[in-house]
């Protein structure tokens, strides 16, 4: 039990603070049990499409595969793939963080995972068309290739930042997961 409550504590602490406000002020409290539970609905909604998507991956695609065309010496090929697939990909930026830990455990090069991550949450192409029909083609295509060398440079410097011993344990967490 005291290993439960440890576990869950910030979760324990949360929910106390949320029923303490509403005693404070009833509609406000209200109203963050209401955005908790929506968001609550929306994760449900979200993550088991996800995880059976990982789960295709994972059983579909070699390993050999991936570290061919997203491993250590990709090159180029694995940072347009990395970008594509962030792009292509639907969901908020939780569901990238799943599918980053299948490609560590696919064998898939550090700074890719990273652009991968940085293109589903800056690249994604339902959000450039809608930043076309919004605010004009001018603007999307600016804002993209602003984006596109951005992600690819942040990835390089924390690639080159993290050490080594720090990478190695992201990648042997990731396939504990098992």
């Amino acid at each position: 039990m005291k290993k439960l409550i440890k576990r869950y504590r910030v979760f324990i602490i949360v929910f106390l603070a949320m029923i303490i406000l509403v005693l404070v002020n009833r509609p406000l409290g209200t109203k963050a049990f209401t955005i908790t539970g929506n968001s609550i609905l929306e994760m449900l909604l979200v993550i088991p499409p996800i995880f059976v998507l990982l789960g295709l991956l994972d059983i579909w695609v070699p390993r050999e595969t991936m570290i061919k065309y997203m491993g250590e010496g990709s090159g180029l090929k694995g940072i347009i793939l990395s970008i594509i697939i962030g792009s292509a990909a639907a969901g908020p930026l939780y569901g990238a963080f799943p599918v980053a830990a299948v490609f560590m455990k696919k064998g898939v090069k550090f700074m890719n995972i990273l652009i991968f991550i940085g293109a589903w949450s800056t690249t994604k192409i339902p959000m450039f068309l809608f930043e076309i029909t919004a605010l004009g083609s001018r603007f999307a295509i600016s804002r993209l290739l602003i984006d596109i060398p951005g992600i690819i440079i942040i990835a390089l410097i924390l690639s080159k930042t993290v050490s080594r011993e720090e990478v190695k344990i992201l990648y042997e967490n990731a396939k504990a997961m098992d």
